[in-house]
């Protein structure tokens, strides 16, 4: 190894609260031929996602649906990139009969950019989460879509098909969008959340946001306030880590503590959930707010009853 490459290799050496925890090969093996079968696909695992054992053991799991390849390049995304692949008809009914062979409590599904398809695969989002409330009717099911270019047809689609929580990530404050997330807008992303609450209400609504980017204190705040300002019900705050050298560089790690300021300020707001550490993914430990959406939903059960 060269001077220049330990140098190199010295200058991204990682805090110490930044331990990468790396998932056994043993059970990434496993999910991979449990998805492959049904020749589907989870971020979990295309990701390399350091949380895979932890939330699966939690009977929770992220699906990708629509093809692992995406039509956008974001600069801090791993997923490959490229024209999109055939739409699988069989796709929503294999992403049910998995998940309630697994016995999964709490389903992620959300897919990557599909640009080249007429309703941006808001179709295909509507029928995996109907096959999953018929498959498995005691299930939360969230979804994690992308912006859909705004298109409120699409929107409508998706929430029509009446997923408990509807996710769309916000990703990083205004001022970077366009080198983080060329082909989004910031005010875009907030109106796919802010429709969802006026088409349905009832339906839970969560974005996320990564640091480490070069963003301010201020920025992230200003942030939180325009998606409280919306409605939007939980809110995931982590650090961006650089998936390959071809990706963004991280321009700081953000010490634990700021994680917990953000968090606090985030409940200070009025978010009814909010997860905020170095190692928070926008569906990790998704089963803790699944579990206050349904105590919230017997609660309100309970009340209309007694009234009547």
């Amino acid at each position: 190894m060269t001077r220049g490459k330990i140098l190199k290799l010295m200058s991204q050496r990682l805090p110490e609260w930044l331990t990468i925890r790396l998932p056994r090969p043993d059970t990434i093996k496993q999910v991979e031929s449990m998805m492959r079968q049904k020749n589907l696909h989870t971020v979990c695992e295309s990701a390399r996602c350091p949380n895979l054992p932890e939330c699966w053991s939690k009977k929770t799991a992220t699906f990708m649906i629509l093809g692992d390849t995406c039509t956008r390049s974001c600069g801090f995304c791993a997923i490959k990139v490229g024209h999109g692949t055939e739409v699988d008809p069989f796709e929503p009914a294999n992403v049910g009969k998995v998940a309630k062979d697994l016995g999964l409590k709490h389903i992620v599904v959300t897919s990557v950019a599909r640009d080249d398809l007429k309703d941006e695969g808001a179709a295909q989002f509507a029928r995996t989460i109907e096959q999953l409330h018929k498959q498995l009717p005691h299930c939360i099911v969230e979804v994690l879509t992308p912006d859909f270019k705004g298109k409120d047809d699409c929107i409508k689609t998706v929430t029509d098909a009446f997923p408990e929580i509807y996710n769309h990530n916000i990703e990083t404050i205004a001022r970077l969008h366009t080198v983080v997330r060329p082909q989004a807008k910031y005010q875009r992303s907030l109106r796919v959340l802010e429709r969802v609450k006026e088409l349905n209400p009832e339906i839970y609504t969560k974005s996320g946001l990564m640091l480490g980017l070069g963003e301010t204190r201020d920025e992230v705040v200003k942030t939180l306030e325009d998606l409280r300002k919306i409605g939007v019900d939980a809110v995931t705050i982590g650090q961006y880590l650089r998936p390959t050298m071809k990706h963004l560089p991280v321009v700081s790690y953000i010490h634990p503590d700021e994680f917990k300021e953000y968090e606090q300020i985030g409940e200070e707001m009025g978010f009814a959930f909010v997860a905020s550490g170095p190692f928070i993914r926008s569906s990790y430990n998704a089963i803790a707010f699944s579990e206050k959406v349904m105590a919230e939903r017997l609660a309100k059960a309970e009340e209309a009853a007694a009234a009547s």
